[in-house]
């Protein structure tokens, strides 16, 4: 086993023995314990079609846990929907994980993977591609991907991207709407008549210099930028008894709390965005 790879494994052991003192503490978000905890919660709604459209999540779903815990679940009810995933893009390598990657039907997908630079972990052993730059100019041709999946990315687009994703400088940005170019190269590098599947947070319109939370203004230059044949949207909020479906109306007021700097906490256990809009966009 190649040495980062062994190294990631005794940590998720670690991990994993943390769990009943993370329980036992009242569940604190990042905490030893929290990533066993958030993986079962993933898993646990995927296998249990716990998220899918138009249906209440059930009671105490994801008490706890960051906005994953809706928005795997929300992905693959979305794409076991459509007839033939095709090519597949994840546009963000927020699938780049085992237990994600072992899943129908992104199993069975023809996926590549993008984000700015390599991660510690990946799985080209199975099959899948990797590449790295920036979404807002890639070498794919037109047409290239049937369905593109964008899970918590687009937020990030244009903002500083050094904390996490990159030692480049030149990614140190403050562009509020860099998004805008990652969403027409979407519509580009999508066939016609194909899906893209997009989450972001949601709610007053919030920097937190790495990402942003999307307020009904950005979602709607998004949606224009893309022009769509057809559009859907769902929204999702988070409070003290767990992720449950919301309004529109309901969420244009959320925050978020930034695990990083500890900004935005309150004593709900939000582990990040306490709104996400959930889009899917027909090209």
């Amino acid at each position: 086993m190649h040495v980062d790879g062994l190294i990631f494994r005794t940590k998720e052991v670690l991990d994993a023995c943390a769990v009943p003192l993370y329980l036992l503490r009242g569940r604190p978000p990042w905490s030893a314990g929290y990533y066993t905890t958030k993986k079962r919660v993933v898993t646990d709604a995927i296998d249990g079609k716990a998220v899918q459209v138009g249906r209440p999540l059930p009671d105490g779903f994801g008490v706890g846990v960051d906005e994953r815990a809706v928005e795997f679940p929300w992905v693959f009810d979305r794409l076991s929907r459509i007839s033939s995933l095709g090519r597949m893009l994840d546009a963000g390598s927020t699938l780049n994980h085992d237990y994600v990657l072992d899943r129908a039907p992104v199993r069975d997908a023809k996926l590549t993977l993008m984000t700015l630079a390599p991660e510690k972990k990946c799985y080209w052993y199975r099959g899948y591609s990797y590449v790295f730059g920036d979404f807002r100019g890639t070498d794919f041709r037109d047409g290239a991907f049937d369905t593109i999946v964008s899970i918590s990315t687009l937020e990030h687009v244009g903002l500083d991207n050094t904390l996490l994703y990159t030692s480049d400088r030149a990614k140190a940005e403050t562009d509020k709407y860099g998004f805008r170019d990652a969403i027409r190269e979407f519509k580009r590098i999508l066939a016609p008549n194909g899906q893209c599947l997009i989450t972001v947070p949601f709610g007053k319109y919030e920097n937190f210099g790495w990402f942003h939370l999307f307020d009904r203004q950005m979602l709607d230059i998004l949606i224009q930028e893309f022009a769509p044949s057809a559009c859907e949207l769902e929204f999702f909020r988070y409070k003290r008894s767990g992720w449950q479906r919301a309004s529109e109306q309901e969420v244009v007021d959320a925050s978020a709390f930034d695990p990083h700097s500890g900004r935005g906490r309150l004593d709900d256990l939000a582990g990040c965005a306490r709104a996400i809009v959930c889009i899917q966009l027909t090209k």
